[in-house]
């Protein structure tokens, strides 16, 4: 009678809770992988995009070690802290330097605005009352020495940022009234004078503010200098680091592989088995 049955029935292995944990770990491994790839994608983005956008070249990040270069760049950078400190102490003293040069700059604008013949330029022209109907059709930007006053002592951060600025309005006080009067009227006489009087000073402090202008410039190329610095220090560091992460991820992608392959061959052992039974 036992040749009356049919073909022998497979026997399906049934998969154990334990394997079923397992299973799970390994999915659980391979989406940690997903995430930690996507994040080390990102990171590789911001430095390639840092050294396309600053003209660096790339540092090699093998293992071993980096070149001279590098090293030099990071014995530059280890004192980022004492740089900015230092910065922050020279943008203190510039700040009263340039106090100072618009001290000296008030001094010359009070022996100017103490003249004789400077009543007519310490406060805006009166259009109206002076019947100067074409007066905003001729001068564009009116200007006057209590305007320059007002914009010198303004702390709202809408008053002059340097003395080149005020020494601009200056002129431009002048300028207007001998472009708005004829050379033969008592104002533009009087404007002409006073502003060869104001060049005349001017150039004696002119020293002092060519000397802090070539300061700040090179205090400003210092510091961007050093910031650039650490920023490819900073990038460089990331890109080493990404390496040593990379070589990390591939050896859990060969150690999950592994992982794989064995439970492959213990199932296909366990269903030989059963097939045997």
């Amino acid at each position: 009678m036992d040749g009356m049955n049919g073909p022998p029935v497979l026997d399906v292995p049934v998969v154990a809770p334990q394997e079923t944990n397992e299973v799970e770990s390994l999915n659980q491994r391979v989406d940690e992988i997903f995430v930690r790839v996507d994040q080390l994608e990102q990171q590789l983005t911001e430095v390639e995009q840092f050294y396309s956008s600053s003209n660096t070249k790339q540092p090699n990040a093998q293992k071993g070690g980096s070149n001279g270069k590098e090293k030099d760049k990071e014995k530059l950078v280890t004192n980022l802290k004492k740089r900015q400190q230092d910065s922050a102490r020279r943008e203190a003293v510039g700040v009263k330097r340039m106090q100072e040069l618009m001290r000296q700059f008030g001094t010359l604008l009070r022996q100017i605005t103490q003249h004789e013949w400077a009543d007519p330029f310490m406060k805006p022209v009166d259009v109206i009352g002076l019947g100067l109907h074409d007066y905003y059709q001729v001068i564009e930007k009116p200007m006057d020495f209590s305007t320059i006053k007002s914009k010198m002592e303004a702390k709202d951060g809408t008053g002059y940022k340097n003395v080149r600025e005020i020494c601009s309005d200056v002129r431009l006080i002048f300028k207007n009234a001998m472009k708005y009067n004829d050379e033969r009227d008592d104002v533009h006489v009087m404007a002409k004078s006073l502003l060869d009087k104001f060049e005349t000073k001017w150039l004696q402090l002119l020293p002092k503010v060519d000397e802090e202008e070539k300061r700040r410039k090179e205090e400003e190329a210092e510091l961007k200098q050093g910031m650039q610095l650490a920023q490819e220090a900073a990038h460089a560091k990331m890109a080493r680091d990404l390496t040593f992460q990379l070589d990390e991820v591939d050896t859990n992608l060969e150690e999950l592989r592994e992982m794989v392959l064995q439970k492959c061959r213990y199932v296909m052992w366990q269903t030989r088995r059963n097939n045997i039974d």
